[in-house]
């Protein structure tokens, strides 16, 4: 008997898949970018001259200083602040959760400029700051408030009271996002309650909690501005004195504008570098990890089958 010859195997043509409308939408907005970039570069209305004169005028770089004193300290405060917040919101006391929840609906419900207002005319409301037993004459100490809130303490203040309310639900939300069964695990260790969260929850619950934090960042240091109604000369206050002077508008707001990309750029640089810091243990575990062997087992033979029969 003879066996058939073997059919040589067909030859298989592998085409690339074709996106033609990739190539179309890809070309309509290189088209609007360049109508885009022609009309501001060459519009002489924009003043680029004007532009560049101030960009680094000792002016507007001490505004700028202004500009990152506030977001770093107000970050900073917020962070602590908001961090007890959140820990309050997650306590199993009805009281700090309850005062807690009241604290941060009553700062997300107010408008930041508003509660500037408000810090800024405190004296008015109040002379003195007391230290003594309520509703009694007592008294262990006073200070007149005019001197405990000027310009940048007010600013700072402010900031910190709306930023922490954001800040304590970001990170509340961080902590709910950790599986419940890591808390019993850290518990079932003995550890106390401060060691199991800041060495097994919290760093997995960074993970989280950095992206909608840095945001927070990166809004807030727009959100400096809103302190111009305190004549405190940050970048925008500065910007406001310089072309009301000048009326020279458009390019000094571009000033201002150009600035506020180079803070917020380096804001988003320093969470990329975080994070990629955070996730090294996890890069490195997806290396180091050996690969796995797959085991399958021998079919059985017939006789095997057969020999296992009663």
């Amino acid at each position: 008997m003879t066996l058939p010859a073997e059919t040589p195997a067909a030859t298989v043509n592998v085409v690339p898949a074709r996106y033609p409308w990739r190539i179309v939408g890809a070309a309509v907005a290189l088209f609007l970018l360049a109508v885009v970039a022609q009309s501001v570069a060459f519009n002489p209305r924009w003043e680029w001259g004007v532009f560049a004169r101030w960009f680094f005028d000792p002016v507007i770089l001490e505004g700028v200083f202004q500009t990152l004193q506030l977001t770093v300290l107000a970050t900073l405060l917020s962070i602590l602040f908001g961090g007890v917040l959140a820990m309050a919101r997650l306590s199993d006391s009805w009281l700090l959760s309850s005062l807690a929840w009241g604290y941060i609906w009553l700062f997300r419900s107010l408008p930041l400029i508003v509660v500037l207002i408000i810090l800024y005319n405190f004296s008015y409301l109040y002379d003195t700051l007391s230290v003594g037993i309520p509703f009694t004459d007592m008294t262990f100490a006073s200070y007149p408030t005019i001197n405990v809130l000027g310009q940048f303490a007010t600013a700072v203040v402010g900031l910190t009271l709306v930023q922490s309310a954001y800040t304590a639900e970001i990170i509340r939300g961080g902590f709910l996002g950790v599986d419940h069964g890591q808390y019993e695990a850290a518990a079932a260790l003995g550890l106390p309650a401060w060691r199991r969260t800041l060495r097994i929850i919290l760093p997995q619950a960074l993970r989280t909690i950095l992206p909608a934090g840095f945001n927070e960042v990166i809004s807030l240091a727009k959100g400096t501005a809103m302190v111009y109604v305190l004549a405190m000369p940050e970048l925008f206050y500065t910007i406001q004195m310089i072309y009301n002077r000048t009326q020279e508008v458009i390019p000094l707001l571009m000033v201002g504008a150009a600035w506020y990309l180079v803070l917020t750029s380096l804001l988003s640089l320093l969470q990329y570098g975080v994070e990629r810091w955070l996730a090294r243990s996890q890069r490195r575990s997806a290396v180091d990890r050996p690969a796995r062997k797959w085991a399958f087992a021998a079919p059985k033979t017939q006789e095997t089958v057969n020999a296992q029969l009663p």
